[in-house]
C-alpha cells in the first residue's frame, strides 16, 4: 500500500481525518464541553476506521496499528499531529476560518490524489470515512443549547461545512 504514496503523502492522508474532525468541532458553537465531546468523537470516529474498513489497506496503513504495541502507535500519532501542526503554522494558518479553508485545501488534494494512486474502491472508502468522521462530530452535541437544552441538531455553519466538505471530496453525506 505504502508503496503507491510518498512519505509526504502518506502523512497528508494520515493527518486529513483528524484535520477535518477537528475543523468540524470548531464550527459549531458547542461551547466548551460540547467541543470537548466533539473532539472525543472525531478520535472514536477516526479509530473506527480499523473495524469499519478491515479490507481497505489504505485506512489500516494510515491509522496507528495498536497490536504493533502502543509505545508504537502512540509515536506514529505524535508524527502525525506534528507533520501537522509544523505544517499549519508553515502556512499561517491562525484563525478558525483559515483553520477551515486549509481543511477543504487537504480534502481537495486528497481526492485527488486518491484518484490519481488509489482503486476505486479503497478511494470512495477513504472518502465515506473522511465524511462519516465529520458527520459523528456535528450530531455529537446540539448547537446554541444551555446545558444540553434546546438549540438545534445541526447548525447552520455545520450544513454548510458539510456541503463543503462533500463538494471537495466529490461524495455526499447522509446528513442533510
Amino acid at each position: 500500500m505504502g508503496a503507491n504514496y510518498t512519505d509526504e503523502e502518506m502523512k497528508l492522508l494520515s493527518h486529513t481525518p483528524h484535520f477535518v474532525g477537528s475543523a468540524m468541532a470548531f464550527v459549531g458553537n458547542s461551547g466548551l464541553f460540547g467541543t470537548g465531546k466533539e473532539m472525543f468523537t472525531s478520535a472514536q470516529s477516526i479509530m473506527s476506521g480499523v473495524k469499519d474498513y478491515p479490507n481497505n489497506a489504505l485506512i489500516q496503513a494510515v491509522l496507528p496499528n495498536m497490536a504493533g504495541g502502543t509505545s508504537e502507535a502512540m509515536e506514529k500519532m505524535k508524527s502525525v499531529r506534528d507533520w501537522g501542526r509544523d505544517r499549519l503554522k508553515a502556512k499561517g494558518v491562525n484563525s478558525a476560518e483559515s483553520y477551515r479553508n486549509a481543511a477543504l485545501e487537504d480534502l481537495k488534494t486528497v481526492a485527488q490524489l486518491l484518484a490519481s494512486k488509489s482503486s476505486q474502491q479503497e478511494a470512495d472508502e477513504y472518502k465515506r470515512w473522511a465524511l462519516s468522521i465529520v458527520e459523528k462530530v456535528a450530531m455529537a452535541t446540539t448547537e446554541g443549547s444551555f446545558l444540553g437544552f434546546g438549540g438545534e441538531r445541526y447548525s447552520d455553519n455545520e450544513k454548510q461545512f458539510i456541503a463543503q466538505i462533500e463538494n471537495a471530496l466529490g461524495t455526499k453525506s447522509t446528513i442533510a
